[in-house]
């Protein structure tokens, strides 16, 4: 049958909160209730002559189409942002994600996502290091769960867990506006696969200069 539009109601509850002056929480939960969502399904148009064992002819689909059952997902994250000593902030984020779908619906949901994920971090800013002023840092651990990546029939497998460590260091050049950073996102060159079928993600450094035009 045509493929149909999805339809989702979502419920949303979250909570924002500073304690003790220092410690900020942000902490959030949804409920997805979906109707005719939509995924897809593997077929097959083959030819097979009288007596023959093997088909002459085949051509394989990926044909979007709508669930027959109702589809909900649900998750839950929260974050932490710690302030001390007046120019550090400690951060760390979790978040749980999952789909639940009727053990017998053929449809492929595609829904990408890994179950449990966090990230732990420590940034910096308006420090003085060996009498130099105006340099900050940040260092962001990240680490994945393992999930099935659902792309086309040739590239549909399981990604391993996998984590990363970013590092960004900065200094303002206050009197000309300037601003330079200079960092790396994953910087021990952890090779990953992050989509199935897709290329090793490995160390990305980078250098900017930054200007900024007084108004």
């Amino acid at each position: 049958p045509p493929i149909r539009p999805e339809q989702v109601r979502t419920i949303e509850l979250g909570y924002r909160t500073t304690l003790w002056k220092r410690l900020f929480v942000d902490m959030g939960y949804y409920f997805s209730r979906y109707k005719n969502f939509i995924g897809y399904q593997l077929g097959i148009d083959a030819f097979i002559p009288t007596g023959s064992a093997l088909p002459t002819s085949v051509q394989a689909y990926r044909i979007s189409s709508n669930a027959r059952d109702i589809v909900t997902s649900q998750g839950f994250s929260i974050g932490l942002n710690y302030f001390f000593g007046e120019h550090y902030v400690f951060k760390g984020n979790y978040s749980w994600n999952v789909l639940n779908t009727q053990s017998d619906d053929p449809i492929i949901p595609a829904f990408n996502t890994p179950e449990h994920k966090y990230n732990v971090g420590i940034t910096g800013r308006d420090l003085k290091v060996f009498g130099i002023k105006n340099l900050g840092f940040s260092v962001n651990y990240k680490w994945i769960d393992g999930f099935i990546f659902e792309g086309s029939p040739q590239f549909t497998g399981f990604i391993p867990d996998y984590n990363l460590t970013d590092v960004q260091v900065n200094w303002a050049w206050v009197k000309r506006d300037l601003t330079f950073k200079a960092g790396a996102s994953n910087v021990f060159n952890q090779k990953s696969y992050q989509t199935y079928g897709g290329p090793l993600i490995v160390r990305l450094a980078y250098f900017s200069v930054l200007y900024e035009f007084k108004k």
